[in-house]
């Protein structure tokens, strides 16, 4: 069954132990959350990627394993033991869906074009793949290291959206500069409608 995230942040944990192999790393995290139900196999958003728990290591602690693909795809490969993540359990039966439907499958690494305070709030551009951006729409959604917000305006290159002080608190968006990469996953819906309107298009070539 795939486990499904909402985009909601319910702790800014940390990696307290990177483990560096040569065809995969293990990696620590502490969480303030309550682990009282987790057991190993559950799965958690870290920066919006999918990772399933393989162990418990102290209290307040879980391990995951990352494949050199996880590495080369997401924001992992540069981050060290002491950066801050954004954690967020895989959804339960009758938890509330705040968000948007989430998968926790990264499809890009982008980076931060700008950012611009715009009164409280802060106004982030991040450039997108020729591949995604056309699935990118204005008051669409748009994962962002795990965080579910609302697209603003689409450009040429990139795209923009509004972080309000809440999310900047509450998040690590807030520790975020310009130049810097996040991971992005893109709105299912919108990659489901791209990949029907792809084949369809490819039928009618062939008719």
């Amino acid at each position: 069954m795939r486990r499904m995230f909402t985009g909601i942040i319910q702790d800014v944990g940390s990696i307290v132990m990177i483990d560096a192999q040569e065809m995969q790393t293990h990696m620590c995290f502490a969480t303030k959350l309550d682990m009282q139900s987790w057991a190993v196999g559950d799965s958690v958003a870290v920066n919006g990627c999918c990772l399933t728990i393989t162990a418990f290591p102290k209290s307040q602690q879980f391990q995951a394993s990352l494949s050199l693909e996880t590495l080369k795809c997401t924001s992992f490969g540069q981050l060290t033991e002491g950066s801050a993540v954004n954690l967020e359990p895989a959804l339960r039966v009758g938890d509330p869906l705040g968000g948007h439907m989430v998968s926790g499958h990264v499809d890009e690494l982008s980076r931060i074009v700008s950012m611009d305070a715009v009164g409280e709030h802060i106004c982030l551009r991040i450039s997108l793949s020729d591949r995604l951006l056309p699935m990118v729409a204005a008051k669409g959604s748009v994962c962002i290291h795990g965080v579910s917000l609302t697209v603003n305006t689409v450009h040429e290159d990139h795209f923009s959206v509004n972080l309000i002080p809440h999310t900047l608190e509450v998040t690590t968006l807030g520790q975020l500069k310009a130049a810097d990469v996040v991971n992005i996953e893109i709105d299912l819906m919108a990659r489901y409608a791209q990949r029907l309107l792809a084949a369809h298009l490819v039928g009618k070539e062939r008719t």
